[in-house]
Formats: structure tokens, C-alpha cells, sequence
């Protein structure tokens, strides 16, 4: 209970003064959301986490712990889907290419350097053909070598007239196989699945049905994107409290809801998309 403008705590007066003093030096644990627009609004994608760990009002801040290097790994794999997955918001659409280039067993290359070139050499036949077209290009790529030895690469790329045979004659090292995305078995609305095989590196460890991990199937891998696919800067709020669950914005439904736990700071974190029910573009 509070009298004359004071606050208790612990048996001790307060002034409000004093709390709103613990606010601004961030004292309190503070929810932030994180709100990107993607499609000229058509597409939300909200990030909510808590913004570190406080001590409670009148209390010493709590002392970071240095993340330890698995925790670094899952942090940095997490944010590189991240990104992926919403440049895909922003560029790609579902009607759009999921494609693979593999190479034939005597044509393939002696290490990474060898493989970009092919790639490079490849995707500039491919951007050549949209220029002419008076298309852009936009693309993901992912350069794997097995732990058997085979190199493949994984393309996502936007589609245009005629996109299938332009792909297909550029790459003359093994076979083409594509496919548009919303008819791949890796397609769901937020593009998290896609993302994720997208990004994959030696580092991944797929789930057995047991829940134990599989052994490593990749050698190494090599994952970038083209140039033109800039991320806008997102909206940020900071919210009183954690909400149990997320309501979607009026004019919009949610897509999907991705909750977990952040292994370095012990707290939830969510992130869920949202699409508008009449899209303009």
C-alpha cells in the first residue's frame, strides 16, 4: 500500500521519483518487440524477447555470463536463418524457384574456391538472361560438399517467363532439379523450413526419431545471397510485461508461432508472422 506519494519496498519508503529513476536506468526487465515490414505491409514479422536480466528495483544488476561457444554456434546459426527467411519475405514468393545443380562424379571440384567459381560463373549466365529480359534477379544459394564427397548446390531464385530453361542451360557440370517452392515438400507460409535447409553447414545435426542426434552430413558448406536483397530496419516497442499469447493486428492472421527458450540468458523468446487478409501486392 502506498500513502503520500511514496512507494514501500522491503519495509522501506520509496518516492515514486525513485522508481521512475529505476526505469530509466533499465533496472526493471523490460519486454522488447521487434516489428519488420516486409511487401509494403503485407507481411509482419515480430520478434518478442526479454531484454536481458535485471535485479529487481534497489537491487544489483545481475552480471552477464560470456555465452559459451555452443550457445555462440546456436545464437549466430539462428540469426543467419533469420535473415534468410525474411529475405525471402521481403523477395521471394511461393511461386518461385527452389532449385538444386549437382555435378557429374568426374566433374567434381577439388575444393570451395573451385565451386564458387562454377556457381559465379552459372548465376552470371542466369542474371545475364533476366537482364535481357528486363528482369532483376534475386537468389540464395548454398554450396554443400557431403561427407562422402558429392557437391551439390541449393538455389532459391525468383521466377520469370522461361526462368526453368534459363536455369537449367546455365549449369553444364551435372543435372538441374527444380521446382516451385509452394510444391516442395520444404514449403510453409513463414519460409522457416526452407531457411533452415538453406543455411545448413557442417555444424548441423539432424534429429533422430529417438530425439538424439544424427552424425554430421555435411563436409562443408559455403551460404550467401545476391547483393540487391537488403532487410529494412525494424520497429521497436518496449512492452510492461510478457504476454502469454499473441493477437494478430486487425486486417491480418498469424501465419505461425515459433516459442523458445535462449540458451545464454535462461528467458523465452517468441517470434510469429503475420499476413494481411486482402494483400495488395
Amino acid at each position: 500500500m502506498s500513502t503520500g506519494g511514496k512507494s514501500r519496498k522491503h519495509g522501506v519508503f520509496r518516492p515514486f521519483s525513485y522508481s521512475i529513476k529505476l526505469l530509466k536506468l533499465g533496472q526493471i526487465m523490460a519486454v522488447k518487440r521487434k516489428t519488420y515490414r516486409f511487401r509494403r505491409g503485407d507481411v509482419l514479422d515480430v520478434e518478442e524477447y526479454h531484454d536481458g536480466r535485471y535485479g529487481a528495483p534497489g537491487e544489483k544488476r545481475l552480471k552477464k555470463k560470456k555465452p559459451t561457444k555452443e550457445q555462440m554456434e546456436w545464437i549466430n546459426q539462428l540469426n543467419k536463418a533469420r535473415k534468410c527467411r525474411q529475405r525471402m519475405l521481403q523477395y521471394i514468393s511461393p511461386g518461385d524457384y527452389f532449385a538444386t545443380w549437382t555435378y557429374r562424379k568426374e566433374e567434381r571440384p577439388p575444393d570451395m574456391q573451385a565451386a564458387l567459381k562454377d556457381f559465379q560463373k552459372a548465376i552470371g549466365a542466369v542474371r545475364r538472361k533476366y537482364r535481357k529480359e528486363g528482369h532483376e534477379i534475386f537468389w540464395i544459394r548454398n554450396i554443400e560438399q557431403g561427407t562422402r564427397g558429392a557437391w551439390h548446390i541449393h538455389i532459391v531464385v525468383n521466377k520469370i517467363s522461361g526462368a526453368a530453361e534459363i536455369i537449367t542451360g546455365a549449369w553444364t557440370h551435372g543435372g538441374t532439379y527444380l521446382t516451385e517452392i509452394r510444391n516442395s515438400s520444404l514449403y510453409d507460409e513463414d519460409f522457416t523450413r526452407l531457411a533452415s535447409y538453406m543455411t545448413k553447414s557442417e555444424k548441423t545435426r539432424e534429429k533422430k526419431e529417438d530425439g538424439t542426434e544424427a552424425k554430421p552430413r555435411i563436409r562443408q558448406a559455403s551460404y550467401n545471397t545476391s547483393r540487391n536483397m537488403p532487410l529494412p530496419e525494424p520497429h521497436v516497442d518496449k512492452l510492461q510485461r510478457w504476454k502469454k499469447e499473441p493477437k494478430p493486428k486487425k486486417g491480418y492472421y498469424i501465419a505461425k508461432i515459433h516459442e523458445g527458450i535462449n540458451p545464454v540468458t535462461g528467458y523465452e523468446y517468441r517470434r510469429y508472422t503475420m499476413i494481411r487478409l486482402h494483400r495488395r501486392c
